[in-house]
């Protein structure tokens, strides 16, 4: 009998012209392929049955967190190099003939038969795109997953977004310093000072909310949809010693009532948004800022034919998101009276935040995979390695976006330059 690793060079060569981007090994101890490519280790057909059933990124995917296929050596390294070949070749859609070949290979190797139990942790929400009840429900199966969780996978800031890496190559610079240099550049851009107002969209585990209170005394609302955040920001803010100038509401962002702040921010908040609500929401901004009120917006972006994560990220990690091109968002704060006065990429900047990310969670790997369980845990490596390559590639971009509501007469109070944003006097 022929090994099970060429039946599988010989499948894939089916759809795949020249030779294999990787190297395989099958169940049966089989290899094949490039001996300096990427090792894929096949450990069941039902890693075949899983894309047999559910074609492309998302076979593929559960696949990988349920152990059915594995990745030798460095995850992204791996995607990365596997895509990129794949990527540079030109490929032909195949004809009837090729398919039946395929589809006889695929049964030699045990690849038909009934669909595989799929993994734990899909997100299942119902009700209308966006309504509250289901916005609740999809932030609730990203953010809720455990504090505990989140605690051992990110730093002591709590912060889960795109950190600011001012000292690059300082070897003794961290996660944690990039953190809280992306925290005060964001309350400098926003001006704030003793007694500020500070509308915190969106605020996570309080990271920004109880900096912008602690260092630069504002007075801060912190809204979010998560019964957890809630929980851990209010104890938070009275175990940091903020507690009277922090408020802290679980609402959606559309129930956000009063106005006459003096500044907002809405940091990797506006993803959860969606596309047909997004006017509204910059309305909402514009209406809760005094005239000459700034707005900080830290967003990410896609390219105009990839709006949103991904059938991997939708499914398993956060549903309903919605990624638009920078310029498009810029487009739709101005449309709500808003003025941009300042755009500024962080790239670079997330891939070496989600570097980071990636080597706590591997450090940390047996205490993550006692908590929540090892499908989780994949679910995690798989997400954090592909969302490392999807900003380094340059095929998701995000962005700080300094806005301002200017006054009837134009007036922005603005700084003539923006220097002391990153040379504070």
């Amino acid at each position: 009998m022929r090994p099970a690793a060429d039946r599988l060079a010989q499948l894939l060569g089916h759809f795949l012209p020249g030779p294999l981007p990787v190297r395989l090994r099958a169940w049966d101890g089989s290899q094949a392929g490039p001996p300096d490519a990427p090792l894929v280790v096949l450990r069941s057909p039902d890693a075949l049955r899983r894309l047999v059933w559910q074609p492309g990124e998302l076979g593929l995917a559960e696949a990988y967190v349920t152990g059915d296929l594995d990745i030798e050596g460095d995850l992204a390294d791996a995607l990365s190099r596997a895509g990129r070949n794949v990527r540079d070749r030109p490929s032909a859609r195949p004809g009837p003939a090729t398919m039946a070949a395929a589809t006889a290979l695929a049964v030699r190797l045990g690849a038909v038969g009934p669909p595989p139990k799929r993994p734990d942790g899909r997100a299942r929400l119902t009700g209308g795109l966006h309504s509250v009840s289901r916005d609740r429900a999809g932030i609730s199966h990203h953010y809720d997953l455990s504090n505990d969780f989140y605690s051992l996978l990110l730093d002591e800031s709590m912060a889960y977004s795109c950190a600011y890496w001012a000292r690059p190559d300082d070897p003794t610079y961290t996660l944690a310093d990039a953190q809280r240099d992306k925290l005060d550049l964001i309350c400098r851009k926003l001006g704030l000072g003793p007694g500020d107002r500070l509308l915190d969209v969106g605020c996570g585990w309080g990271s920004l909310t109880v900096h912008a209170a602690r260092e630069h005394k504002a007075r801060v609302t912190a809204v979010t949809l998560s019964r957890a955040q809630h929980e851990f920001v209010t104890a938070r803010a009275v175990r940091e010693g903020v507690a009277d100038l922090v408020d802290v509401q679980l609402r959606h962002w559309r129930d956000i009532d009063g106005g006459g702040y003096d500044a907002a921010a809405a940091v990797e908040m506006g993803e959860h948004v969606g596309d047909a609500e997004y006017p509204a929401f910059a309305t909402k901004l514009h209406d809760a800022l005094r005239p000459e009120g700034r707005l900080l917006i830290q967003q990410m972006s896609r390219g105009a034919h990839a709006p949103g994560g991904g059938a991997f990220i939708e499914t398993y990690i956060a549903p309903d998101m919605h990624m638009r091109p920078v310029g498009r968002t810029v487009d739709l704060l101005e449309a709500a009276g808003l003025e941009a006065r300042s755009t500024e990429s962080l790239r670079e900047h997330y891939t070496t935040t989600i570097d980071a990310w990636r080597s706590t969670l591997e450090q940390r790997w047996s205490d993550i995979e006692d908590l929540v369980g090892t499908t989780t845990a994949r679910v995690w490596r798989l997400y954090l390695a592909g969302a490392s390559l999807a900003f380094s590639e340059r095929r998701m971009g995000v962005d700080q976006i300094l806005a301002v509501r200017p006054t009837r007469e134009g007036a922005s109070a603005m700084p003539a330059t923006p220097a002391n944003w990153y040379s504070p006097v």
